[in-house]
């Protein structure tokens, strides 16, 4: 008979969720993880990790150099009409794509005792400080805690009400894996009207292009191929890495209705970690290191929680909003403004060549959205 109870449950296995299952995991605490898809699977994500979050995967038991990953430690940036930038990453990073990580991850967890149902989540109550959760197939659930990361929209969203859900989401996520010829060392950010893509290498030598798209802009052309032929390509650099590569995908992923208006940390005393606690625009290329920190910042304070170290629910909410607020405000708001310039697009040229005249303003702001190496 399947165990129904546990200390905490975490709604959606990706980055954030399984990283912190693994972290509760490590102190006893009993784990449930419900993920609506199999393991390994692609997702749309620019797969580019910086290394303010690597001692913290290794304290969790994955080095991500031992599955492929490529040490990156160059930035190159290019405008609509092909200027081009490039410098040095101050802390650097390192190239691996979701279809790895998150199996490895996955497969870590397992390891360490947490349970993964396979399962969509259509309901969530808290009553008498207990969290009733219903799974589609698995019936019902109970925990003292309960982590929402379910990624950047859920019906979960909908269902409580939160603010963001809203308003309009006009943007349009495109991923594929190419092979071809790409610096390893290299992340690579080439803006074209309406968007930018970004380019790094993943593990077994393939590309990991990723672009971000405003979807009226995207309207406009009958499908994918139209579109880059007519948009995208009008960036060089990007006509020639898709020109001159084999796809490694059947088709390209895509995702819609991408967001990214102010979000809560927390929502209904559910704990929310990574793109479902707030997203920091792609063009600042660290989304993925900022989802592994929440799960830190939200698995520290659990466990103090549930060890009596913070005495009350209301204590623990307090100090996870707090903290989630002190460590990414900063930097999502430094990410809006920067992904708002760039898309003037009579003004992106015009900054590229204040950028090249003053080249140590590129690591300050590369800086300014990325934090420091986490403590493990």
């Amino acid at each position: 008979m399947r165990k129904q109870d546990f200390d905490v449950i975490i709604i959606g296995g990706g980055l954030a969720g399984l990283a912190s299952a693994i972290h509760l995991a490590k102190y006893n605490i009993e784990v449930l993880i419900i993920e609506k898809n199999s393991y390994p699977k692609h997702k749309v994500c620019g797969e580019y990790v910086s290394n303010e979050v690597l001692p913290y995967l290794k304290h969790l038991g994955l080095n991500p150099f031992s599955f492929g990953a490529k040490v990156i430690s160059k930035f190159e940036l290019t405008t609509h009409n092909n200027k081009k930038i490039q410098a040095n990453l101050p802390l650097g990073g390192f190239g691996m794509s979701r279809y790895a990580m998150d199996f490895q991850l996955y497969k870590l967890a397992v390891s360490n005792g947490v349970e993964v149902l396979q399962d969509s989540v259509i309901d969530v109550d808290f009553e008498q400080d207990i969290f009733k959760v219903e799974a589609k197939s698995n019936g019902t659930f109970h925990s003292k805690i309960v982590i929402g990361a379910f990624g950047k929209r859920s019906n979960l969203d909908v269902k409580f009400n939160r603010k963001f859900i809203k308003n309009k989401s006009p943007y349009l996520g495109v991923k594929l894996h190419v092979s071809g010829v790409f610096p390893e060392d290299k992340v690579a950010l080439h803006n074209f009207k309406g968007g930018y893509c970004g380019v790094s290498k993943v593990e077994n030598d393939h590309i990991n292009l990723c672009y971000i798209t405003d979807f009226k802009a995207f309207k406009k052309y009958k499908d994918i191929e139209s579109f880059q032929e007519e948009v995208v390509f009008k960036n060089s650099a990007l006509k020639e890495i898709f020109n001159n590569s084999e796809i490694q995908f059947e088709n390209p992923l895509t995702i819609s209705q991408i967001s990214f208006e102010t979000k809560q940390p927390i929502e209904s005393h559910i704990i929310m970690c990574g793109d479902s606690a707030g997203m920091i625009h792609p063009l600042c290329g660290n989304g993925m290191g900022m989802a592994i920190r929440s799960a830190q910042l939200a698995s520290e304070l659990i466990i103090d929680y549930l060890q009596g170290k913070i005495e009350s629910r209301e204590k623990l909410e307090k100090y996870y909003a707090k903290r989630w607020q002190q460590t990414f405000r900063f930097r999502l708001k430094i990410g809006h403004t920067i992904a708002y310039l760039f898309r003037q697009n009579w003004l992106a040229p015009k900054l590229l060549i204040m950028l090249r005249w003053f080249p140590f303003l590129v690591p300050l702001i590369i800086k300014m959205t990325h934090g420091k190496p986490m403590k493990a």
